[in-house]
């Protein structure tokens, strides 16, 4: 996992029921208002979570993977008021631990609750976006099957079968049905993305664009330098991402309405001291 910078991070859930991991330490404390810092949160190897300068609201986004108009009902702070958080679990701890832990935490020092419901929201529909079904060319079928029991890849060595690769204004995947894209595009445009393309299979996706929020850089960069986010370089000057969705993959997003599944909060308290 990496930094990212005013985004979610995309997790996968996988825990079973009854097996729940919780952090085996946490310090959760306001972040000093007169402290200028970017907000970040990172997930590392080993079972550690930070979180700098971040608002409840994008914790709870991260931890039930959700769009901050799905988080309905809520007081105001949890947008406003920021927090730093530095925790722990056990050793042998997955990314694909992190998100149920993070449940946990919120309900444990935020004392959040809440019920789901289903209301009417603004979504993006991915739709075709020539007649003739043509798409772009960083958009191709592929119908391999991921070998499950294959050994890590080497350093620099092709993405794999199955493979998905999330970055700041890049997004790579190797044989996954459409739907997985419009999962993972919907951060970027802080919608639902629901898939109305009709598509079947899987499919390889190498999509590229210029987020709408880049880090401040030294006064006097010439406009035109590549910025350098988490060792990646994006054009100051490239597409947006509703550009780069029709240019590189032959799809478009259409604003729409839909019912769309809500977390609505029935309790959350400020956080208890450490």
């Amino acid at each position: 996992m990496r930094r990212v910078f005013l985004a979610a991070l995309i997790l996968v859930t996988l825990s079973p029921a009854g097996a729940q991991k919780t952090f085996e330490v946490a310090s959760v404390k306001p972040h000093p208002a007169s402290q200028v810092t970017p907000s970040s949160m990172m997930a590392e190897p080993g079972g550690r979570f930070t979180a700098r300068n971040i608002p409840l609201r994008m914790l709870i986004r991260t931890a039930y993977q959700i769009q901050d108009d799905q988080i309905v009902d809520a007081p105001p702070w949890i947008g406003t008021d920021r927090f730093d958080i530095s925790a722990k679990a056990e050793d042998g701890s997955s990314p694909a631990d992190l998100a149920p832990m993070l449940q946990a935490l919120l309900a444990e020092r935020f004392k959040l609750a809440f019920h789901r419901d289903t209301r009417e929201l603004s979504i993006f529909e991915l739709q075709l976006l020539r007649t003739d079904g043509v798409l772009g060319p960083n958009l191709r079928k592929n119908e391999c099957v991921p070998d499950l029991n294959a050994p890590p890849s080497a350093p620099g060595a092709p993405p794999r079968c199955g493979t998905i690769s999330n970055g700041f204004g890049r997004l790579t995947l190797i044989a996954h049905p459409i739907s997985v894209m419009a999962q993972f595009l919907a951060p970027s445009v802080n919608r639902v993305v629901v898939d109305r393309t009709g598509l079947t299979g899987s499919y390889d996706v190498d999509l590229t664009w210029t987020p709408d929020r880049l880090p401040p850089r030294p006064p006097g960069t010439p406009p035109d330098q590549a910025v350098r986010v988490n060792g990646q370089e994006i054009d100051p000057n490239g597409p947006s991402i509703f550009t780069a969705v029709r240019e590189q993959l032959g799809l478009k997003l259409e604003s729409g309405k839909g019912p769309v599944q809500v977390l609505a909060i029935d309790h959350v308290e400020q956080p208890s001291p450490d």
